[in-house]
């Protein structure tokens, strides 16, 4: 899926090419940098793992191969044939656990991950995650290691020369080390934890220029509509934002609760009808990110994600006047239509013109209290009508359930 709309891209940007516009020549270089990048990092992801699979695929042929030797002419003497068996067939499962591995580890390392950070926010995240995982591993280590050894060594057999106590039951050293260590990890855990959350606050700015990149966003069924009101545009599917600057989120959602994320930027906020949550982003380069939903909310949860376009100062300045010519007025009809509970595909369809990318619609905003007017929706005190509720079926369409 990845690829196809990768390729889509490129084909996209050729085209606008094509066209001539100097306002987003800029945009579209940078976009096609980007997916280049994308398709040749999952390429190579696709190579790695499936030399991993054919490998495991190759082991667990000779199991069975083994396995039917075995059963037609006998296995050689001396030899059990279930020992075998199972030596084989495990050597078959550890090689298929580590293409899930290989599998997990290659995503991770994408640039929609954390773990590959686009920002400073991230960045903290990853080393955060990192440094709790090598100190857990200083107390998990041990116990990977020992308790196999112990367990050979003090086993019943004859000839043993490991020493037999039945009546040991206290060491005050094995005490202090088993005791002592994790307290010690647990509170050196806890003074980071604290930094970091301090740190890492959501409703803060400690990282970027200022001043801040305002945006409203808003949670829609299966969408979501980004609005620049210092700028007077509005988007769906695409988010532009300039690097070294702070981004200022502001969320709410016209719909039931969901979880805002863009993984390779800031960890996930959630965001509710009637409320606002805030969120502050900075990106540290130009590059093209995926943004997501992560909370279950129904039919089109899996397309409820977009592209977060990290640009320099220029290219934005394009992007955010491309937006403007290219977009249709964002007033109260054409909010309903894109409230309306649909995926983006569907929306374009209704919406889309042939001067919009394929997955972005643009919009311009007269409106400057459009937001607003969404928030305060739900502050009336009293229970909207079915058909004034976005989240539901009949929203859009004139009549009540």
């Amino acid at each position: 899926m990845k690829l196809t709309l990768n390729l889509g891209a490129i084909l996209r940007v050729g085209r606008q090419g094509l066209d001539g516009k100097a306002n987003s020549q800029n945009e579209n270089t940078h976009r096609s940098q980007a997916v280049s990048r994308r398709c040749l990092q999952v390429n190579r992801n696709q190579s790695t793992i499936g030399a991993s699979l054919k490998a495991a695929i190759k082991s667990l042929e000779k199991s069975l191969a083994f396995v039917d030797s075995c059963t037609k002419t006998g296995c050689e003497r001396g030899q059990s044939p279930m020992t075998k068996v199972r030596t084989a067939l495990i050597s078959a499962a550890v090689l298929m656990a580590l293409v899930v591995v290989v599998s997990s580890a290659r995503t991770a390392g994408a640039s929609d991950s954390f773990m590959d950070p686009q920002g400073p926010i991230a960045a903290v995240q990853k080393a955060h995650l990192l440094r709790a995982t090598w100190l857990i591993l200083i107390a998990v280590v041990p116990v990977l290691v020992l308790v196999p050894l112990i367990a050979l060594r003090y086993r019943r057999r004859k000839g043993s020369t490991a020493a037999y106590r039945p009546d040991w039951d206290f060491s005050p050293q094995l005490e202090m080390v088993m005791w002592g260590v994790p307290v010690v990890i647990v509170t050196i855990l806890s003074v980071y934890l604290w930094k970091a959350t301090h740190r890492l606050d959501p409703y803060a700015a400690p990282f970027g220029d200022e001043p801040a990149v305002q945006v409203q966003v808003v949670g829609l069924d299966w969408k979501w509509l980004f609005i620049y009101p210092d700028l007077g545009i509005a988007t769906v599917g695409e988010m532009g934002i300039p690097v070294k600057q702070q981004i200022a989120l502001t969320l709410t959602t016209d719909t039931v609760m969901q979880s805002f994320m863009i993984p390779a930027l800031a960890g996930q906020i959630y965001a509710m009808p009637g409320m606002t949550t805030q969120l502050h982003l900075v990106a540290d380069r130009p590059e093209q990110m995926q943004g997501e939903n992560t909370q279950y909310n129904g039919r089109g949860f899996t397309k409820q994600k977009f592209e977060t376009l990290a640009l320099s100062a220029e290219d934005f300045d394009a992007w955010v006047e491309g937006v403007r010519q290219n977009g249709i007025v964002l007033d109260e009809a054409t909010y309903k239509t894109v409230a309306m509970r649909s995926d983006r595909d569907e929306l374009q369809q209704a919406l889309g013109t042939s001067d919009m990318p394929e997955n972005a619609l643009y919009f311009r905003v007269d409106d400057g209290d459009l937001f607003q007017s969404i928030l305060h929706r739900y502050h009336s005190g009293q229970a909207l009508p079915h058909d004034q509720q976005p989240g539901t079926a009949s929203y859009g369409q004139g009549v009540g359930q």
